[in-house]
């Protein structure tokens, strides 16, 4: 399944593809040498579109928006008849895509988390993708960006001869940041989440068949109650509140448009 076929949930516009159309993208536009911005989006991601204009019309400018939670996928299935039999889900589209990078001599830079949580993510990538080349890492300076720190860190990038730039800050400011680096940057940028713990061994997964019943939700407000109950407690029930109106008619989710201009300040 190709990607280009934007539909709206709540407002917020969602690709109808599949693992293998969200990786040639990515694939594609590395080769080509053009920006392209990707993000995988769970209920919360969308969530925060749904709760801010602003961040919704950042994310209706990105060029592919993937299903990354279940409830997201159904929701593609309900409103729009998009006929998905899996997610997009962003640890395991990373993979897919590193997979392919390191097959064609593809290097990729890593972007955000912590020092010690990218310490262990490098070696692990590379035991898992021998053949993998990494550019360059910078962890995540926690802090708004400063007066053109942003095209000091679009030449690093630039400089390392990556092709790729995966980043991990954290929903929604990784968003943020791809968007506003996307025109200063000739490769593409993906926005992945918890993808850079999952894969440093500082999360587990949860097993395959709470992942097929979207319940990872049930299984991560687990591991982190304290950071993660007002995401789950709130957010889902207003999520499958607006679904049901969406479905219903009795709410109209207008999708604003595709923001223009770069945000005047973002996180790094």
């Amino acid at each position: 399944m190709t990607t280009g076929t934007k539909r709206n949930v709540l407002g917020v516009c969602v690709d109808a593809t599949d693992y293998a159309g969200a990786t040639e993208a990515v694939v594609a536009a590395a080769h080509e040498r053009r920006p392209l911005a990707l993000t995988a989006l769970a209920v919360h991601g969308v969530m925060t579109g749904v709760l801010d204009p602003a961040h919704n019309a950042r994310l209706n400018s990105f060029d592919v928006v993937t299903p990354d939670g279940q409830p997201v996928r159904w929701a593609l299935n309900l409103l729009h008849g998009a006929g998905l039999t899996d997610r997009v889900y962003g640890p395991e589209l990373t993979l897919r895509v590193l997979a392919r990078f390191a097959q064609e001599g593809l290097p990729v830079y890593l972007y955000g988390s912590t020092e010690e949580t990218l310490a262990r993510l490098v070696p692990a990538l590379e035991r898992k993708f021998p053949a993998l080349k990494i550019a360059g890492v910078e962890p995540s300076k926690f802090r708004a960006v400063q007066p053109g720190e942003d095209v000091e860190i679009a030449d690093r990038i630039k400089a390392s001869g990556a092709r790729l730039v995966l980043v991990g800050l954290g929903c929604p400011r990784q968003e943020v940041f791809a968007y506003a680096m996307r025109p200063l940057l000739d490769m593409p940028l993906m926005a992945v989440g918890a993808a850079f713990d999952y894969h440093a061994g500082l999360l587990r997964n949860p097993p395959p068949w709470m992942q097929r019943a979207g319940l990872e939700w049930f299984w991560r407000l687990g591991l982190e109650p304290k950071r993660l109950w007002r995401r789950y407690v709130i957010l889902n029930p207003a999520y499958l509140a607006r679904l049901a109106a969406q479905k219903t008619g009795l709410w109209k989710a207008t999708a604003p448009a595709p923001a223009g201009g770069r945000p005047a300040t973002f996180d790094v």
